[in-house]
């Protein structure tokens, strides 16, 4: 069993920067990704980052070069640091991990203000 906990969400200033953090248990091995996606209201769930074996990474369009995605194996834990953040990177942002299924956390709310 997987189990995905994430923190660090918050209300920002169009600008700002938040970190998010995804604190991971269960069967969790360093080469199967872990990653953020998020949904805004009315919107489908979007990939905002992931990590994988290597630490080969991947972003979504909205958010490169703005966003790092870093990975404490010891730890179990994924981080998000979110830069120049915009009034559309709001969202709910989920932490989620691949181990022959799909494993979501509750999701974290990232409000930005304009």
């Amino acid at each position: 069993q997987v189990q995905l906990v994430e923190s660090g969400g918050g209300l920002v200033q169009a600008g700002g920067s938040l970190r998010l953090s995804c604190a991971a248990s269960g069967s969790i091995f360093s080469f199967n990704p872990l990653g953020w996606y998020r949904q805004a209201p009315g919107k489908q769930r979007e990939l905002v980052a992931s990590i994988g074996s290597a630490d080969r990474t991947e972003y979504g369009d909205a958010v490169k070069g703005r966003f790092t995605i870093s990975r404490d194996n010891a730890k179990n834990t994924v981080y998000l640091q979110m830069n120049s953040l915009k009034p559309e990177d709001t969202a709910v942002y989920y932490c989620h991990y691949y181990f022959f299924r799909d494993y979501w956390g509750q999701g974290t709310q990232v409000t930005v203000s304009s």
